[in-house]
């Protein structure tokens, strides 16, 4: 599970990705979660467990909150007791829909189960979908369709740039993309669609680049793979190792690192032959041993030392995983992966997963040379320790082994990463491209992505509504009678990624404890604090933020008016992502109701939100061209439905003892990109949207960050709930590992990803 597919914060020449990938798993880990039995009224129109709640204990303490919750003063016991009463209070409905839809043999009700659980979890609202990571204008020279395009596992996109074809000469038009796709299109499935491509290029007398340069935008916090959930960290590590299997630009499976393979006919048991003669190199590409079965064997238990969270991922898929990752069992041969010999790898699972293959390339399972971490200062089970004097694997591009297409010849903090083509890569004579450069985006400068693409260095740009006009008066200069940005600018598709806006619900900290305890500080008081935390309890408080977030403001600031749908979704599981292959039956709202074959995910989790009398729409079968989509509309906001949410919550709290009115408003902190002049206007219009919907009862507090990795310090950095700075502005998310629900959901169910954006664990 990768805290990597993503994370999110958005500028005016990128989309920042910072975080997750994954699931957790058949079952949950951590302390079981006490499941309230429902209310018998619906939840629109009252939640009986707040109305229920106890009075709130207000004090009038002025203090600054800052001052007073430090990491020095934190209980972790207490602070595990309270995250485990709040999960209950606020996902206890979610979780209990969930567990029978895990326990489904059915991929058909399984996928309808899964929409009416995350029915519950949006009807939660611990936040508001936002966006997927694609969308909007954008202008490259790549040739479409010449890596893979899978939706899950992330690993594979990075490490597939090996292969991507770059034109030299100028940027694709709209029209030349599309005569590409149709040529993809009609070579799928003969494995040929590749070598179509680049003879189409050359037909038109176009030329393939064996270099290119683009961006990052955040540090990594480690060069160790399997020790770490950040996309920060992990795009920039995928291109030095390989996967068992690889998927090629037709979206096929093909052999990677293990030449063949068997399942057995119970769908347990995963037998991986290993390629002989791969080598495992430094990145001055000094062999230090062979690609061998084990090295799987050890990638996995250390992923379970590190406790990054990434092995959480196979809990409950691969047999014993969790009981080792969670300390019951303090023997790792107990798990189901084995070395039968050298070159033969195997995989015990739990449960028949046929989504186990589209995992194989994933981080998770990704190998790691026992004898080079050894060498490095690592160790395994009790005797792990990253904070050792001599463990140094990790630390840096030159403490890890290699055995994938890439080895990092160059990394200057901030500044660049240079990967250079393996000469000892098993598949070096189909490296496309030679050298790949990355530099450094900080944000603050929204020409930068631009004056660097029209100078020939980047090879694509996003064009954002800042830099449009910037960017046409520039280009204008190149070519006075061409209308550069009009010639070449094209839509890009939708895709599965998921990024939400999350909300804190046990909020502790007031300042950036992660890392610095007098950045972003607060300016509110204890009592504040207090009656925020409160508010944050109370699902109709939480349902009026929601649906006063208005996206379309945020995102015209970012993308421009034209494309400000382009990236707004409307779900956590995008609705197209599974759909039926037979009829099944679902109870929605305590009735069965039966769905016919090529039923769409996002339809069944429509019908659960109606029938329970919430007015999101999530699901659009107009959208894609009649195919269906839960993208590409605003679906959330709405401020007389806010306005109603709020008047319930301002009642109910009352009740408690929380007077809300406007001279006593709920003060909620939002983290703001004062340092991204697009990101910080951006936040200002939602700042307004917020205000405006919820009556002046709610005043949003923006705490600036001044630079772009003390914001990440704040909402993103922390690996613990306790850590998270804000009330809301949590914009993290998620992209598929495998081709099921679950690999979204489980990130919310206790002790996953997402519980950490909410303040929890």
């Amino acid at each position: 599970m990768k805290k990597k597919w993503i994370a999110l914060l958005l500028t005016a020449t990128m989309v920042f990705t910072l975080a997750a990938c994954g699931n957790k798993g058949t079952d949950a880990p951590g302390p079981t979660v006490e499941v309230q039995e429902p209310a018998e009224t619906t939840a629109a129109e009252e939640t009986a467990a707040e109305e229920t709640a106890p009075a709130v204990e207000i004090t009038e303490d002025d203090r600054p909150a800052a001052d007073v919750n430090t990491i020095d003063a934190f209980d972790t016991a207490n602070y595990e007791a309270k995250s485990d009463e709040v999960y209950d209070q606020v996902l206890g409905e979610f979780y209990e829909a969930y567990q029978p839809a895990l326990a489904e043999v059915d991929s058909n009700k399984r996928m309808g189960l899964m929409a009416v659980a995350e029915a519950k979890l949006l009807e939660a609202a611990m936040g508001v979908p936002m966006q997927n990571n694609t969308g909007g204008s954008g202008i490259s020279k790549v040739i479409p369709r010449s890596v893979p395009t899978v939706t899950w596992g992330y690993d594979q996109t990075y490490r597939g740039y090996k292969n991507l074809l770059v034109v030299n000469e100028r940027p694709l038009t709209p029209d030349e993309r599309a005569e590409a796709t149709a040529l993809w299109s009609s070579k799928m499935g003969t494995g040929e669609s590749y070598e179509a491509l680049k003879q189409w290029a050359a037909d038109k007398g176009l030329t393939l680049a064996d270099n290119i340069t683009f961006t990052y935008t955040a540090t990594p916090t480690t060069w160790d793979t399997l020790g770490s959930v950040q996309a920060t960290s992990g795009e920039l590590i995928s291109p030095t190792w390989d996967g068992l299997l690889v998927y090629d630009n037709e979206n096929i499976q093909q052999p990677g690192l293990a030449e063949s393979y068997e399942v057995s006919d119970d769908g347990l048991t995963y037998t991986f032959h290993i390629r002989k003669g791969v080598k495992w190199v430094t990145s001055q590409g000094t062999e230090v041993g062979e690609v061998k079965a084990d090295d799987w064997v050890a990638g996995l238990q250390h992923s379970c030392d590190t406790k990054a969270g990434l092995a959480d991922l196979i809990y409950g898929t691969v047999k014993g995983l969790r009981e080792y990752g969670t300390g019951e069992v303090t023997d790792f041969s107990t798990v189901g992966v084995k070395a039968l010999d050298d070159y033969t790898l195997e995989y015990t699972l739990e449960v028949n997963a046929p989504w186990f293959l589209t995992l194989v390339g994933y981080s998770a399972l990704a190998p790691m040379s026992r004898d080079y971490y050894v060498s490095q200062g690592g160790k395994f089970g009790a005797e792990f320790d990253s904070a050792a004097s001599d463990y140094l694997y990790g630390t840096d591009p030159e403490h890890i082994a290699y055995c994938g297409p890439y080895l990092i010849s160059n990394y200057t903090y901030q500044n660049t990463v240079t990967y250079t083509a393996n000469p000892t890569y098993w598949d070096k004579d189909n490296v496309q491209l030679k050298t790949i450069t990355r530099r450094y985006n900080d944000g603050t400068d929204p020409l930068f992505v631009w004056n660097n693409f029209l100078d020939g260095t980047f090879y694509s740009v996003t064009v954002s509504s800042t830099v449009r006009p910037l960017a046409e008066e520039v280009a204008s200069e190149v070519d006075p009678e061409l209308n550069y940005v009009e010639a070449y600018s094209y839509s890009s598709h939708e895709s599965t990624t998921a990024i939400m806006n999350w909300n804190n619900v046990n909020r502790y900290a007031y300042s950036n404890i992660y890392n610095d305890a007098s950045a972003m500080r607060s300016t509110k008081t204890v009592t504040d604090a207090q009656r925020t935390a409160a508010a944050m309890l109370n699902q109709n408080f939480r349902l009026a933020l929601a649906l006063s977030y208005d996206r379309y403001a945020y995102m015209s600031v970012l993308l421009g008016e034209a494309d400000a749908y382009g990236q707004m979704t409307n779900s956590y599981v995008p609705g197209n992502f599974t759909v039926s292959s037979a009829e099944f039956t679902v109870d929605i709202a305590g009735e069965p109701t039966t769905f016919p074959a090529g039923t769409y995910y996002g339809e069944v989790l429509q019908a659960a939100i109606t029938a329970d009398g919430y007015p999101m729409k999530v699901w659009d079968p107009e959208g894609a061209d009649g195919a269906g989509s839960s993208f590409s509309f605003d679906g959330w906001y709405n401020p007389e439905a806010a306005g109603e949410y709020l008047d319930k919550a301002v009642e109910e709290l009352a009740a408690q003892g929380v007077v809300i009115d406007e001279e006593h408003p709920i003060y909620l902190d939002m983290p703001y990109s004062d340092y991204d002049t697009d990101g910080s206007a951006a936040q200002q219009a939602v700042k307004q949207s917020y205000e405006s919907s919820l009556k002046g009862l709610v005043m949003i507090n923006l705490v600036a960050a001044g630079d772009q990795d003390t914001e990440l310090d704040a909402n993103y950095n922390p690996t613990n709930g306790y850590m998270m700075n804000y009330d809301i502005g949590g914009t993290t998310g998620w992209s598929p590992d495998y081709g099921d629900p679950q690999t979204y959901l489980d990130t919310v169910i206790p002790h996953g990803y997402e519980c950490i954006a909410w303040g929890l664990y």
